[in-house]
């Protein structure tokens, strides 16, 4: 059946502007591809497609334009985008607030987030969160980032605890709430000593080999080719000799002696005793800005808005690994 066909028979059959459909047009026209918004609102591509095909017959135009399996905004889905986001901001808002006149009703705070933000940070705000709302419940979500955006897109997260880097500029609807900055930091061996070095041949063969190897972080992002223009530059005759999906087990190789590897310091006081095999050598690598990405309303709806000043206060709470100063080799020009 055609686009044109599925259109007209889903303007015959139902012609109402629902809640439901904004809701699916508002994921549709923040995901990169059909597929992409099926996963976050957990429907199958097709009901996807004849939802989308029925707003567009309520309306009476094209809402996107059809591109392989993209989905790219017309003049009048992006004049409805703004429309629906003001519109499921008012019902968010309006959700809350009946909430909290809900007797025995427990309201659910759901967290999603990096796993050193998880560990380090949230229990405390947690904790003191817990002190003005002790009934509030926790929903709480161990994450990468594009699953973290999935699930605030799909609805399935209030709190994204995300590097603001991961966001894109199109997120809107959201608001960043700083956290905090986390610097990254070559984790090396204890054994091998970089300080006052400033190129590979001053140090044993041992320690060049040791040097040359390293343990990164499958990201599958910009952020790869990052670090790997960071190696280039630095350490040229550096070569992977595995990726991890975790800073915690990258980290459990460089302590055991199989090479070394670029990592945020906040993933380095995840375990209280990773850095007692560890050197960590500061280094000129762009730090982690971590936010709290919410829905706009949320700033100002309890208990979500004193959550977020408990993050602030614990975030600036937070104490950072102890830290080597960037030797010669690492500094680049």
């Amino acid at each position: 059946m055609s686009y044109a066909e599925v259109f007209r028979k889903a303007g015959r059959r139902n012609g109402e502007i629902t809640l439901q459909r904004m809701r699916i047009f508002w994921a549709v026209a923040h995901s990169e591809t059909l597929t992409k918004a099926a996963k976050q609102l957990g429907l199958s591509q097709p009901t996807l497609s004849q939802q989308i095909a029925s707003l567009e017959a309520a309306v009476g135009t094209p809402l996107f334009e059809r591109r392989s399996n993209q989905m790219i905004l017309t003049e009048a889905g992006h004049f409805l985008l703004r429309k629906a986001e003001s519109v499921l901001r008012n019902m968010q808002e309006l959700e809350d607030g009946l909430a909290e006149f809900s007797d025995g009703v427990r309201v659910t705070l759901r967290i999603a987030g990096l796993s050193s933000m998880l560990r380090l940070v949230l229990p405390p705000a947690i904790a003191r969160n817990h002190e003005l709302f002790p009934d509030v419940e926790y929903d709480i979500h161990d994450c990468a980032p594009p699953d973290i955006l999935e699930m605030l897109y799909g609805r399935r997260a209030n709190i994204g605890l995300i590097n603001a880097g991961a966001v894109a500029s199109a997120s809107t609807g959201f608001m960043q709430v700083p956290l905090l900055e986390d610097p990254y930091v070559l984790a090396v061996p204890k054994r091998l000593e970089l300080e006052g070095v400033v190129h590979t041949n001053e140090l044993t063969p041992e320690a060049q080999e040791l040097l040359n190897r390293s343990i990164r972080f499958s990201f599958g992002s910009a952020h790869s080719e990052h670090v790997q223009e960071w190696y280039a530059d630095l350490l040229p005759d550096n070569r992977p000799i595995a990726s991890t999906r975790g800073y915690g087990d990258a980290l459990a190789l460089v302590r055991a002696g199989m090479g070394v590897c670029l990592t945020p310091a906040l993933a380095c006081i995840m375990d209280s005793t990773l850095t007692a095999d560890l050197n960590l050598y500061r280094v000129s690598f762009p730090p982690r800005k971590i936010v709290a990405l919410v829905p706009t309303q949320y700033r100002r709806t309890q208990p979500y808005a004193s959550f977020l000043e408990a993050l602030q206060e614990a975030s600036a709470s937070l104490k950072l690994p102890p830290m080597m100063e960037t030797p010669p080799l690492l500094a680049g020009g």
